[in-house]
């Protein structure tokens, strides 16, 4: 019904950059809020940014959230339609060794806390491996 499709995954040095990209087709109405996600090895899935919608504009788009953890180094971004969502990742750590993972909420208006936990989302990509070292 609703398709994400991530990429942009690789290896890379301390201090290098990747950027993941995530097209999302078929029905998207429940696709209010995007975010991306990751899950660490051995590590529960944790919410790295997302981008919530307001309650008032389903197509309007409120300022975006970041974990503590790659705030200032990571940027979520996406186009009018949800399209396209892409997370550039700069300054990476080994830390940052992870499955990412694109996913969609139905929800509007997320407060942070729900805009980066795991259960707010229902649709999700397949994933795409960042390896840092």
């Amino acid at each position: 019904h609703v398709q994400l499709v991530e990429s942009g995954g690789g290896s890379v040095q301390t201090g290098g950059s990747l950027r993941l990209s995530c097209v999302a087709s078929g029905n998207r109405y429940n696709n209010k809020s995007m975010g991306w996600l990751r899950q660490l090895p051995g590590k529960e899935r944790e919410g790295v940014a997302a981008i919530p919608t307001a309650v008032y504009n389903p197509y309007g788009d409120l300022n975006p959230y970041y974990a503590d953890s790659v705030k200032g180094r990571f940027t979520i971004s996406q186009d009018y339609a949800k399209t396209l969502i892409s997370l550039q990742m700069d300054s990476l750590v080994p830390e940052d060794t992870a499955v990412y993972y694109c996913a969609a909420a139905p929800g509007t208006n997320y407060a942070q806390a729900r805009a980066l936990s795991p259960d707010a989302y229902i649709h999700w990509g397949q994933g795409t491996q960042v390896t840092v070292s």
